[in-house]
């Protein structure tokens, strides 16, 4: 707390606080637990539609899909635990995101992550990076829930704060919604999990400050995850909610900042007080003060407020599971929060003072990069295409995370995976139905941080691009807003910017945002990471058969490219590939345009006219129709009627779709205004893509090699003495 906070608190008691007070409200009112610095942003997103069941709030968003079904989801981060423990950090990140999704009464069925790491050139980012993926692997594999898609970027601005961003969808019949409420006088609130350690105390705090050498050393932040014990806690908590409905008052994970977080939430939301009896709470460890029991954030461990009376109920169901459960407190009316420990009382408190922090005002001021970019388009050397393509399918957040990545999850446990990491989206289909669900995980950076109002809006359109690609409607938005410190003028301009771009799009697209996370102070010894808002998104495809794959499919199928190709460099990874760096002003982008292509690729979907369907992003077109090749056997024959440069350009809103050579006449009826014909699919295995100034020819099986094993060479490749 800052001096100022720390007179408030005073102010609110009428008289000091004592010690474990005073933890109270440092972690209640930490950025991580507050979102002081963010309240005022976050209110502008949309956050309603007739989809909509439960909005920001609660532990997740929840979605309506028809017939008494609902799609359940939510995105969390865990950045600086992760740059610290990398293992650990990125676990307890998984634990917690399912913890989320399982106390609204769904059962996770999908994971996906969103990760960003420095260049893979220094032994210790290396490490990072293979520490993180094994930690999220090792925790979502024994757990039993597929790990099904996302994205990797990288770039040097998170050399020392890397972003571990993990989104977790459940599925559920509305019936079973679950709300974090304590209410009613007299009713008893239940300990049930593991048992509290010492690990994770501080750990919200340290999610909200500067990261630094110094924070490197401040390991007992970081929790310890036993995914066994999760899945144990899971199926007991569901199972609660299936046949416990008439005790069963509310339910709430114990994430960031433990046990005083849920509890005086769950009291708050619910207009109650507490009492507790921290001599109740099982503890793993010897004479734990009720300061560290307040504040630490072990793991596997949920809170549930039970009817009076009936909380055998509720053991008994626990005990089977070999779990804890343990009354450890009631609901009163006087909506204080008290906490007893060895008979006296530690803390008396209003709950809601815990629980709305004072919000902060923060200056914002463009920031000097942006006001003196350069307005002209950087212009690649592109002497050799098909040179250039075999580079850029070799840069690490273009190349295949396949073999590096991808192996290491388990994507097919439950069954339900249809398309899995690598596409596009991901595709899961939900038995008993002929309904499937498209999820997927996106935001460029580097675009962001050229402007980030525009940026905002690409990161929420090339997540509807990729579920619409693969056949879905999207429904709603969850997000882990990645920024700098906010007192930063030219950081909270950031913020400020790119919540707006996101808001438009999301207004355009229809697509809500119902849940997610603030991730600030991603900065390493002064130095910010690019503003990264990834955006998670969810889609419903009516019926099975409309499920599309990006990759091309037999042989004299017919190519088209849809949506406008320009001089879209600046931002590009041709750009960084050449010059080291991006610069200049960010190039244009035309909202309505991208309504418009998404609907038609969608409406030529459901009309089954499309034999696959990929969006175009980092790489741009040249690169789009290699991935759209790649694991088929298959080759191209395709002219772009431009210069050869313009095949790199990274211009938005477009898609690569085929279609059967029968159906040409009626699609071209239909559609021909908006797609633009390109060539033929071929059985030759040959890459060929003339323009009007130059041509790339070359083995798809050649650039499906470069593309495959890339990240595996730089992992192998020793650092540089020099």
């Amino acid at each position: 707390m800052t001096d100022q906070e720390y007179a408030q608190v005073e102010e609110i008691l009428g008289r000091m606080p004592n010690y474990t007070e005073a933890g109270l409200f440092a972690v209640m009112w930490s950025e991580h637990c507050s979102y002081k610095n963010t309240k005022s942003l976050l209110r502008k997103f949309p956050s309603e539609g007739p989809q909509v069941l439960q909005g920001p709030g609660e532990g997740a968003g929840i979605v309506d899909i028809g017939e008494g079904q609902a799609v359940v989801f939510k995105a969390e981060s865990h950045n600086h635990p992760s740059a610290v423990e990398p293992y650990e950090g990125a676990a307890t990140g998984v634990g917690g995101i399912i913890r989320d999704i399982f106390s609204m009464g769904a059962q996770p069925i999908a994971l996906l992550d969103s990760l960003r790491f420095a260049p893979l050139d220094q032994e210790h980012t290396k490490y990072i990076f293979q520490e993180v993926v094994n930690g999220i692997a090792g925790y979502g594999n024994c757990i039993g829930i597929p790990t099904v898609g996302g994205e990797i970027a990288f770039d040097e601005c998170y050399r020392g704060n890397p972003l571990v961003n993990v989104m977790c969808v459940g599925l559920m019949d509305q019936k079973d919604i679950q709300k974090g409420r304590a209410s009613g006088e007299g009713n008893s609130i239940l300990y049930v999990g593991a048992k509290t350690g010492r690990d994770g105390i501080h750990g919200a705090t340290f999610a909200s400050v500067e990261f630094n050498d110094e924070h490197e050393t401040q390991r007992s932040a970081v929790q310890v995850g036993d995914p066994f014990m999760e899945k144990l806690l899971m199926d007991a908590c569901i199972e609660v909610v299936k046949t416990c409905q008439d005790i069963l008052i509310g339910i709430q994970d114990m994430g960031a900042a433990g046990l005083v977080s849920s509890s005086s939430e769950m009291a708050d939301k619910a207009g109650s007080g507490l009492v507790l009896d921290l001599d109740k709470v099982p503890q793993r460890e010897l004479e734990m003060t009720p300061y560290e029991m307040m504040l630490s954030e072990s793991q596997e461990r949920m809170l549930l407020c039970v009817k009076k009376g009936h909380e055998d109920r509720i053991v008994e169901i626990f005990k089977r599971y070999h779990l804890d459960a343990v009354k450890i407190g009631y609901v009163t009316s006087d909506q204080r929060y008290r906490l007893y420990h060895h008979g006296q009382k530690v803390a008396d408190v209003p709950v809601a003072s815990l629980a709305e922090a004072p919000e902060c005002e923060n200056p914002s001021q463009m920031p000097e990069r942006i006001r003196q970019a350069s307005v002209e388009s950087y212009q690649p050397q592109v002497e050799d295409p098909t040179k250039i393509l075999k580079d850029l399918l070799q840069r690490p957040t273009i190349a295949s995370k396949r073999q590096a990545v991808y192996q290491s999850y388990d994507s097919m446990v439950r069954t339900q995976t249809v398309v899995g990491p690598g596409s596009d989206a991901a595709v899961l289909r939900i038995r008993g139905s002929q309904k499937a669900l498209a999820m997927t995980t996106d935001c460029n950076a580097r675009y962001i941080a050229l402007d980030p109002r525009v940026g905002g809006m690409m990161a929420v359109s090339e997540a509807a691009r990729n579920i619409v690609a693969s056949g879905g409607q999207p429904l709603a938005v969850t997000d882990c807003l990645n920024f700098g410190n906010p007192k930063d003028p030219e950081i909270f301009y950031e913020m400020k910017e790119s919540v707006e771009g996101i808001v438009e799009a999301c207004l355009q697209l229809h697509t809500p945002v119902i849940s997610g996370n603030v991730s600030l102070n991603n900065e390493s010894n002064g130095q910010a990471i690019y503003p990264t808002p990834m955006i998670g998104m969810v889609g419903l495809i009516k019926e099975i058969k409309h499920i599309t794959r990006q990759h091309f499919k037999k042989a004299g199928d017919l190519i088209y490219l849809i949506g406008k190709t320009g001089q879209a460099f600046n931002g590009s990874e041709i750009q960084l590939m050449q010059t080291g760096k991006i610069e200049g002003c960010l190039f244009d982008f035309d909202l309505e345009e991208e309504v418009a292509n998404q609907k038609a690729v969608l409406s030529a979907i459901q009309e089954d006219f499309l034999q696959s369907a990929h969006d175009l992003s980092e790489g741009g077109l040249a690169v789009g129709l290699a991935e759209c090749l790649f694991s088929t056997g298959l080759g191209l024959d395709a002219f772009f009627d431009g210069k050869v440069e313009q095949v790199f350009s990274e211009d938005q809103s477009r898609f690569i779709v085929s279609i059967s050579s029968e159906q040409r006449e009626a699609f071209e009826a239909k559609y021909g205004e908006g797609f633009t014909y390109l060539g033929r699919v071929t059985d030759e295995g040959e890459y060929r893509l003339e323009t009007q100034t130059g041509t790339i020819h070359a083995s798809v099986e050649e650039l499906n090699r470069l593309w495959e094993g890339a990240i595996g060479c730089q992992l192998k490749e020793k650092e540089s003495l020099l």
